[in-house]
């Protein structure tokens, strides 16, 4: 069976935010997650607030960082988060967000990427699972520390994000809960991505049908399909930033190729990013049309390979004009998004 969940960019004012919240939890969605960066309004919080306002939901960074963030912090943050929730919180975690790295001038390439998230999610593992840490790593020591803030869940689930590979998507089918990936759509994409994940599941006798294997998904969907293709196009003009070469290469572009978009968003030209980012570049990157559009995609490209967890990053209008300052009509907004794929998607493909 598929899931399906929502995931937030928060940068709606923080009612919007919650409403957008219980109206995933009234319609059935397994989870609600939220990136976990500076550039965003701060998740912990929003979920905090949001945790007595539903009652299904699933909750949880997708991704959080062990790079810019130290993992006992957010072992004790998720702990907390699940008590509040009444157990029902799980977190995403990567290495961090490469350019939002830059920008704290810390070169990600010198800290050992792979082997600090390994070890990370070994520090969160052990301190969610008994509370105290006696540890003595390449990244991370503690002598004796400990938390009073436990968890509800016996086993709080960690999962890993992964967009590069190949390495990210063993090391999450080796030692996590499963494996999201951001921002692909290719059929040839999710080949390779389930591919790794079942060899790192594989390498540690692990059954890799039983973990979550996620496609994180740049959405956009209304009953007239051209305004959400539309909608699309401008937010995968600035996400194209965060793919790294070899994940843009599985969708059949480049680096270079995609180069002319990145200097014209470093240099602040909205609109000529926008052009360059073509009708063809945005279908190849998004997952944008009518309800019908939608599931024809899924089932084409991505569903055939394994992915069992569909996580909606659903656009409207309001999130497009934050972005690029571009008025678009007849974009529902992100509750109505969520209907349909609730009422027209998620049955199609149950």
């Amino acid at each position: 069976m598929v899931r399906f969940s929502y995931v937030q960019l928060p940068d709606y004012p923080l009612d919007d935010c919650i409403d957008m919240i219980k109206t995933a939890d009234e319609l059935g969605f397994y989870a609600a997650y939220s990136v976990d960066e500076t550039w965003h309004k701060d998740m912990w919080l929003l979920f905090a607030a949001a945790a007595d306002k539903t009652r299904n939901i699933r909750m949880g960074p997708n991704v959080t960082h062990v790079i810019l963030k130290e993992p006992t912090i957010l072992a004790q943050q998720l702990a907390t988060l699940d008590e509040l929730t009444n157990g029902r919180a799980e977190a995403v975690v990567s290495f961090g967000n490469l350019g939002m790295l830059e920008q704290y001038h810390i070169d990600w390439s010198k800290q050992r990427p792979l082997a600090r998230l390994r070890e990370g999610h070994d520090v969160m593992r052990t301190f969610l699972d008994e509370g105290v840490i006696n540890h003595e790593g390449e990244f991370f020591n503690y002598t004796g520390l400990f938390t009073f803030a436990r968890p509800v869940q016996e086993h709080v689930p960690i999962k890993l994000g992964g967009m590069g590979g190949p390495k990210s998507f063993e090391l999450a089918g080796e030692i996590s809960d499963g494996l999201h990936h951001a921002l692909g759509y290719s059929r040839e994409n999710y080949d390779y991505v389930a591919e790794h994940f079942r060899i790192g599941a594989e390498k540690a006798g692990r059954n890799p049908e039983e973990l979550d294997l996620g496609a994180w998904l740049c959405w956009s969907v209304a009953e007239d399909g051209e305004v959400a293709k539309q909608a699309a196009r401008i937010m995968v003009a600035f996400y194209i930033s965060s793919m790294p070469e070899s994940q843009l290469q599985r969708h059949g572009l480049s680096r270079e190729g995609m180069q002319p978009i990145l200097d014209a968003l470093g240099q602040g030209e909205i609109d000529r990013a926008i052009e360059l980012t073509s009708p063809e570049i945005a279908a190849k990157l998004s997952v944008a049309g009518t309800p019908e559009e939608c599931i024809e995609q899924l089932k084409r490209d991505i569903l055939p390979t394994g992915v069992n967890h569909v996580i909606a990053a659903v656009t409207d209008a309001k999130l497009v004009e934050t972005f690029s300052g571009k008025s678009i009509e007849g974009v529902p907004v992100v509750q109505d998004q969520l209907r349909l794929i609730a009422e027209r998607v998620m049955p199609a493909l149950s």
